[in-house]
């Protein structure tokens, strides 16, 4: 299977630490390594590496992310996979 890494901003009302944590706790289920953090402006940055299919699920997750958000969007772009992305973490 062919691994990929994908960068991404999410938007809308997901600031906070529940937002993080679940993150976390869907890349895990899948495998992946990575991080999550919010930004200043109020968004959310994450970084998925791992299986495609795997890495696919948890990118579209991040669409409705988890009960109580309210995800207004999602960008991202499939970035070069990196070496240094050895676990998942909230930074």
């Amino acid at each position: 299977m062919a691994t990929i890494c994908i960068h991404a901003w999410v938007t809308g009302r997901v600031q906070g630490v529940w937002y993080r944590q679940s993150t976390l706790e869907e890349a895990e289920r899948a495998g992946l390594v990575g991080w999550v953090r919010n930004l200043s402006d109020g968004n959310v940055e994450v970084m998925l590496q791992g299986e495609e299919k795997a890495v696919r699920h948890v990118e579209a997750w991040l669409s409705q992310g988890p009960e109580l958000a309210n995800v207004a969007e999602v960008k991202s772009e499939e970035v070069e996979v990196s070496d240094e992305l050895v676990d998942f973490r909230v930074i």
